[in-house]
């Protein structure tokens, strides 16, 4: 009997994905890979777009990795009907008395250095930064160290419904480092952990096939 084809949807951004995409179709599976552009000046919604203009029989597995965990986090409080599984992927993880602001702030003391990134200032340079464009020397340092070179180069809420939630931990992150992690888990407790040994920040280059594999077992519990 042939295994059911899962829609999965897969944020943020939707190059980073091509390689997990590419395994998850070839075992049969739909895939959606989105930008979430809902930044800065940005004020489009894809995510939530998308959801809305999905068949109201239909439910997707949404995986969220490193700030697209906001943008799940979100989607599942709106759309709790639309999604079967939502999968944090070594993604940022805000709860019901767990705010962005304290994640970003522990965030902020885990990190020793941005190094050569550049911070932008819309609204004058005495206001917060806007934006942060990553500098290459971080990406390939905290991103990118235990993945293929040729990634590195193309890169230089409250919550009060039914829906499961899995995260999936990656103790080689030096950007959600493996103790920022586990501290969201403890304070956002989910319905299961996977880990996956062996990978940087960007799992889905460094480890692409387990991270599929990952995903498949996830999709066959929860769908």
């Amino acid at each position: 009997m042939a295994e059911r084809q899962r829609h999965f949807v897969l944020v943020h951004g939707a190059w980073c994905w091509y390689k997990v995409a590419a395994l998850l179709k070839s075992a049969g599976h739909k895939v959606t890979a989105l930008d979430l552009a809902a930044s800065g000046i940005h004020f489009k919604q894809p995510l939530t777009n998308f959801l809305m203009s999905l068949p109201s029989e239909e439910r997707v597995i949404v995986v969220g990795h490193s700030m697209g965990g906001l943008g799940s986090s979100v989607a599942v409080e709106r759309f709790p009907e639309k999604i079967s599984v939502v999968v944090f992927a070594t993604a940022v993880m805000p709860g019901p008395d767990f705010s962005y602001t304290a994640i970003s702030e522990e965030f902020h003391s885990t990190v020793d250095s941005f190094m050569d990134s550049h911070y932008r200032y819309d609204d004058g340079p005495n206001s917060p930064p806007s934006s942060v464009l990553f500098g290459p020397n971080f990406l390939a340092t905290k991103f990118y160290q235990l993945s293929p070179p040729e990634q590195k180069l193309k890169q230089c809420l409250p919550r009060r419904n039914s829906v499961p939630r899995v995260y999936i931990l990656c103790g080689q992150d030096k950007i959600i480092n493996e103790d920022l992690q586990k501290w969201m888990i403890q304070n956002n407790p989910v319905d299961e952990v996977e880990v996956i040994s062996g990978s940087d920040h960007m799992v889905m280059f460094s480890k692409p096939e387990e991270l599929c594999l990952c995903l498949l077992r996830i999709a066959k519990r929860y769908f």
